[in-house]
């Protein structure tokens, strides 16, 4: 019939915090569901248990310290899609989303995806009383804060998966407690370092907003965003078989949770004497390139401009060359006191160096 919109499939898990081989299995279902049972395209909202969730390519070892999880109550594992670790639990709202690559509404390939999802969660925030940005290559931020992270991959036919984690509300402490971190040697630094770095929904509105309403504006600003209206679905028999094989091979299988088919992993530190002031750089290479870097100093708070910085040296080759492009990229006058391209670059390079060494 003309004018009837197109019907699309949502899972809503809210009335219960989710185990994390569960939801991911159910996540990555989704694509095969869309791929080769010619599903339209399905959204999974929810929350997990307490939970810390590396990327696919991360070595957990490397990226957590699982006796620490342990103590904690924190379940580990790792997810199909790519990224950093996450920390998730029932304030934190986790999303899987499938589509076709070839609808197009999705632009063109995995950035495609990245400008279109992000575009629709930020409407969905906006709904909420929050103006945020996408940070290049996969966050929402506020002022330089992140809020929310994002990964996808497209590994099943022509089907993208596509994650996200949105923090309506978040423990700096726990994170700190069971992550590896740049910012694991600045003991008197840490939490103060990552409290400046990281938002929440509740924080940004001042407001107690519920998992429940964060939840609302994300399914409606899909529903608008892609002019659809949803159809609150269980699942086939087909996929509830699908969800539980993934879960039982991947989840829950240690061989998938622990794999070494990933870079070595290693974290170093520069201090450098500016005319400014004392420049920190602490950062963890995978192979040799950065995986995470944090610059901090005696001089200057953690601005918009630093967190951009940190974010255009994330995936970089650690070679003077391509720390050097990346930093002039984002670069400013002023954008810290004291300091230029090359100053940031030679303290980044040397921090590299102690990694490969130590």
């Amino acid at each position: 019939m003309t004018g009837t919109k197109e019907e699309w499939r949502i899972l809503e898990d809210w009335g219960r915090a989710v185990p994390a081989p569960e939801g991911l299995a159910v996540d990555d279902m989704l694509a095969h569901a869309v791929s080769e049972k010619g599903s339209p395209p399905m959204l999974h909202l929810y929350t997990f248990e307490p939970s810390a969730i590396v990327g696919k390519y991360q070595d957990i070892r490397a990226a957590l310290k699982p006796d620490r999880c342990m103590a904690r109550g924190v379940v580990f594992n790792r997810r199909s899609t790519g990224g950093g670790t996450v920390i998730m639990g029932p304030e934190v709202v986790a999303l899987g989303f499938s589509i076709s690559l070839e609808d197009p509404r999705m632009g063109r390939g995995i950035d495609g995806v990245f400008r279109v999802m992000s575009g629709i969660l930020l409407e969905a925030l906006g709904r909420l009383g929050v103006r945020a940005g996408f940070r290049p290559r996969n966050d929402l931020e506020v002022q330089g804060k992140k809020l929310a992270g994002l990964s996808a991959c497209a590994e099943t036919g022509n089907c993208v998966l596509f994650h996200a984690s949105i923090l309506v509300d978040f423990d700096v402490g726990l994170m700190l407690d069971i992550m590896n971190t740049p910012a694991e040697k600045m003991t008197d630094k840490g939490h103060g370092c990552f409290s400046r770095r990281i938002t929440t929904i509740r924080a940004e509105t001042g407001r107690r907003v519920t998992i429940k309403e964060a939840m609302e504006a994300i399914r409606d600003s899909f529903a608008d965003g892609f002019g659809i209206r949803w159809t609150s679905s269980s699942m086939t028999p087909w996929e509830r078989g699908m969800a539980a094989r993934l879960e039982e091979e991947r989840y829950r299988n240690p061989e998938w949770v622990f794999s070494h088919r990933h870079p070595r992993f290693r974290m170093g530190e520069a201090l450098r004497k500016t005319p400014g002031g004392l420049l920190q750089v602490n950062l963890s290479l995978a192979n040799r390139v950065i995986d995470q870097v944090v610059i901090t100093g005696d001089f200057f708070a953690a601005t918009e401009g630093v967190q951009r910085l940190e974010s255009a040296l994330k995936w970089t080759l650690a070679e003077r060359d391509r720390i050097l492009d990346a930093v002039k990229q984002v670069w400013t006058p002023g954008l810290i006191f004291g300091m230029d391209p090359e100053t940031i670059t030679e303290a980044v390079l040397a921090a590299g160096e102690r990694c490969v060494n130590a």
